[in-house]
């Protein structure tokens, strides 16, 4: 009997000592899963700041890729408008060279003692003859019925003919 006694004590002691570390691993169980359990809230709180900063730099490069693009479309349309007039006052410094040429050799002229002012101005007086013979020649051909004036058909106004060498003397 004794001996069952202390079989009795020591699988009391045994079992004592068991419900003490399973005490123990629960314990330590449940402070882990609260560890563990701070951890995912640490780390899902860490992972939307992550996420919100993502948003952030994508809002602001798209932002940035917006500016860019106004700019460099702004910079396209100022680069055609710098083309253009330099093209335009390269078109003008020409005119302006080619004007004081001219202006250069006119004064040549006038220092060696020619003066061409009338023979220009007859010039242009023959040039506003022609052009309005021209365009009487263009009125008379609009003409319906067809018919050539005197002057035209060689005749002179007073039923003379005369050829056309003699109207290039008058």
């Amino acid at each position: 009997m004794d001996r069952f006694a202390a079989e009795k004590e020591a699988a009391r002691a045994q079992l004592s000592s068991t419900e003490n570390q399973l005490q123990s691993m629960k314990e330590k169980s449940s402070v882990q899963v609260r560890r563990i359990e701070e951890l995912e809230a640490r780390l899902a709180s860490k992972l939307a700041k992550a996420e919100s900063d993502t948003e952030k730099a994508k809002a602001d490069a798209d932002a940035f890729v917006a500016v860019y693009q106004a700019d460099a479309g702004a910079a396209q349309v100022q680069a055609r408008e710098a083309a253009e007039t330099a093209n335009t006052r390269a078109h003008w410094v020409a005119e302006l060279a080619k004007c004081r040429s001219r202006r250069e050799t006119l004064e040549e002229i006038h220092a060696r003692g020619f003066d061409l002012t009338e023979e220009i101005k007859r010039a242009k007086d023959l040039k506003a003859n022609d052009e309005a013979l021209i365009s009487d020649d263009d009125n008379d051909d609009d003409d319906d019925d067809g018919s050539k004036s005197g002057s035209e058909s060689g005749e002179e106004l007073d039923g003379e003919e005369t050829t056309p060498e003699d109207n290039q003397e008058t």
